[in-house]
């Protein structure tokens, strides 16, 4: 009956240390074989003598290594006196050696041509493949530590979030009516987060469990096996060099045939298999497979092992099994690819060792590992995904059944566009999102997963601003919390997004337009009770003034077909101003007015920041152009907007108001005429306002410069005293 064939994967178990030591010593045996023949070549020519101490002195170096080469560096059990299949019989060809007693030129050359030569050869690409082995089981190893990492990582961020819900639930225990409503909201959103963390521990957990079996059970021993087939490859193509040589001293000398038909003979004893057989006899020992991993409870949060099923975490739960699936079902079938390509690889190696191919035997080898490193990535991420479907399928069943999932894709974002789930504005300069091709439902990429698949379908361009409209208001919606729980396993409270858009906590308004305090708001945006009391936004400072801004849109893709919008109002026969803010007049042909006061503008401001004006007492003098709001004609006065306080916001908080106005400060006051000359850019293109904090403007519309792109693609420019933005890209010097 025929002996089964070793496997190094099944028997050694995570041993690859040892069997890299030992292929390792195999392949560097090449090179002393490799030497022993080149030598050999010199000294044939030196007869019988030196050929004589020439195998001597390899039997002295073979007895040294004979217990590493036969059972490695470090045995569990100590061979003895007993030698490897492969040791003993390079032992018979030193016995042989020792027999020879003449040599020859010609034996010598076809020693060196067609034995040692490809020695070396093959122990280059053996030793190659084997280091591409051993980095390879340190990735393996990498990742797994790497996956306990992100597991450690997932469970110290788990005990964060608990510990951050614990402390929402306190601080709406203290606090007051006022505020109480705000820490309850809080509280809920904190408690939505970590109920989300929570599900993606457990998930972490299972993925890691499961990664870790098949680095035991699947990858190393996968690894060691392909180290032993190397080890084997490498014994087979010694074997028939081995051969080889014995051919040509058998052809080439007379008296020694019989000798060498002797060694011939031993030679094709040497199985591959019987080397490895006898370092796996030597180095059995027990092994014990790492426990799995299990749920560890928070010591201040939620100690059971369930995953949360809260609407809200269903919404993720769906999304994600969803996503998971489709990776899982792409997945599979490039796995299957793979395997498809090894085992083609497989048979190649197969006819090559029957004579059927004439092929580079190492290059398949490299080619067939090569492949399985792909196939094993591949094959990761598809049970990464199948078990994230499998956990939360397990755990409330199969909600992608009927979901309308909606159909995004990925979107740059170069105009002011908020989020349709938490109504906030999509940022950056690169500011990515998502975007439903359907119904145009658009999101933050952090969003995306905690979008309901409620998809209405394809819409029309009409439908979807209706359905823009309808979901940017139900986003900014605040909604009323119950009580918070105690330890936070009840999922009773329904969550709901918080209006944090228009709150005092926050410096950015609603709008899908940039917010600017100071400027009118429009008559059909207003604040909700709620929130806080309206009061007058501050003046600005005199002091650099920050402005939220988005990116300037490219002048192909944001060009306005109709006419500029005017700014400067009706004219009457004799142009009217009032004072934003106090002026003192500080050198000669200037004028001091108090804030508040009706003026006439004699002389309008000719782009040097200065206008001419006359006081109702008759004084005329000039004051800078920044402080005088420009009245309307009195005909078109009962439709005016109410008057800016002041040009740009100077913090976040002003967007929502405050409850005390500063003392006004005028802004920062022009050069006097023939002072400085000013810089004017002319415009390129027409471009129409998106809110109060830019002009609208027409082709060759000339301003004053005030403040160069500063890197958000906006320019600061003056007109008719009054300092707005226009995109950089659509003005020119001039």
């Amino acid at each position: 009956m025929a002996e089964t064939a070793p496997s190094f994967g099944a028997e050694l178990k995570d041993g690859f240390r040892p069997v890299d030591n030992w292929v390792s010593n195999g392949i560097q045996w090449l090179d002393e074989i490799q030497q022993f023949y080149r030598e050999r070549a010199a000294i044939e020519k030196e007869y019988s003598a030196k050929l004589i101490g020439l195998a001597r002195k390899y039997h002295d170096k073979k007895a040294k290594k004979s217990s590493n080469l036969s059972v490695g560096d470090t045995p569990a059990l100590t061979p003895g006196s007993l030698e490897s299949a492969s040791v003993t019989t390079w032992t018979t060809q030193l016995s042989t050696l020792e027999m020879r007693a003449a040599d020859h030129d010609k034996l010598a050359q076809d020693l060196t041509n067609q034995v040692a030569a490809p020695l070396g050869y093959v122990a280059g690409k053996y030793e190659e493949i084997r280091k591409s082995h051993a980095e390879y089981a340190g990735k393996l190893q990498k990742e797994r530590d790497s996956s306990y990492g992100d597991l450690k990582k997932a469970k110290s961020r788990y005990d964060g979030v608990c510990q951050e819900v614990e402390n929402r639930r306190k601080k709406t225990e203290t606090s007051f009516d006022s505020s109480k409503q705000k820490a309850q909201g809080a509280y809920q959103q904190q408690l939505g987060d970590m109920r989300i963390v929570k599900n993606q521990y457990l998930i972490s957990i299972n993925t890691t469990n499961k990664m870790k079996e098949r680095y035991y059970h699947e990858y190393v021993p996968e690894l060691l096996d392909s180290l032993q087939d190397l080890s084997e490859t490498r014994v087979a193509r010694l074997n028939s060099l081995w051969i080889l040589a014995a051919q040509l001293e058998n052809g080439m000398l007379a008296k020694g045939v019989q000798q060498m038909q002797h060694l011939s003979n031993e030679i094709p004893r040497n199985e591959p298999s019987l080397d490895s057989n006898m370092f796996i006899r030597h180095n059995v020992t027990q092994w014990q497979e790492p426990f799995d991993m299990v749920f560890e409870p928070s010591p201040v949060w939620l100690d059971s092992d369930e995953m949360a099923t809260d609407p809200n975490s269903k919404t993720f739960l769906r999304n994600l099994l969803v996503k998971s699936k489709q990776d899982a079902r792409s997945l599979k079938g490039e796995v299957d690819s793979k395997r498809r390509e090894i085992e083609g690889l497989k048979r190649m190696r197969r006819n090559i060792r029957d004579g059927k191919e004439k092929r580079d035997e190492a290059e398949l080898v490299r080619g067939t590992f090569a492949l399985q490193e792909e196939m094993h990535a591949l094959e990761r991420r598809r049970l990464a995904a199948e078990v994230e479907s499998s956990t939360i399928t397990s755990a409330v069943g199969d909600l992608s059944l009927g979901a309308k999932n909606h159909n995004f894709k990925s979107e740059t974002y170069k105009v002011p566009t908020n989020c349709d789930l938490c109504g906030e504005r999509i940022w950056g300069l690169n500011a990515k999102g998502f975007n439903c091709r359907d119904c145009g439902y658009t999101c933050h990429t952090k969003c995306e997963l905690k979008v309901p698949a409620e998809c209405p379908g394809e819409l029309s361009k009409e439908e979807k601003k209706k359905v823009k409209t309808e979901r940017q208001a139900a986003a900014n919606v605040t909604p009323v919390y119950e009580n918070p729980t105690v330890n936070g396993s009840s999922d009773r409270t329904s969550l709901s997004r918080q209006d944090t858009m228009n709150s005092l906590s926050s410096g950015y308004a609603a709008s899908a337009h940039r917010s600017v305090s100071g400027l009118s708001r429009p008559a059909e945006e207003s604040i909700p009770e709620s929130n806080s009391p309206s009061t007058p936004a501050p003046a600005p400072k005199s002091t650099t003034i920050r402005k939220n801004r988005i990116v300037a849109p490219p002048p192909a893709a944001y060009v306005s077909s109709s006419g500029p919008t005017s700014d400067a109002g009706s004219k009457s026969s004799e142009p009217r101003g009032k004072m934003l803010y106090p002026y003192q007049e500080n050198g000669e042909g200037e004028v001091s007015v108090d804030e508040g006061r009706d003026i006439i503008i004699v002389e309008p401001d000719d782009g040097s920041g200065w206008m001419k004006v006359r006081t109702t007492a008759g004084a005329e003098g000039l004051v800078p152009a920044s402080y005088v709001e420009v009245l309307p004609s009195l005909t078109a006065a009962a439709s005016t907007s109410e008057r800016p306080t002041s040009t740009y916001s100077s913090s976040s908080a002003s967007l929502a108001g405050s409850t005390t106005a500063p003392k006004k400060k005028g802004p920062a006051v022009a050069p006097k005429r023939g002072a400085k000359k000013l810089q004017h850019v002319e415009a390129m293109y027409d471009y129409t306002a998106q809110s109060d904090a830019e002009w609208s403007m027409s082709e060759g519309d000339r301003f004053v410069l005030v403040t160069r792109d500063q890197g958000d693609g906006w320019a600061e420019v003056e007109k008719n005293g009054q300092t707005r933005s226009v995109p950089a890209n659509y003005v020119q010097d001039v």
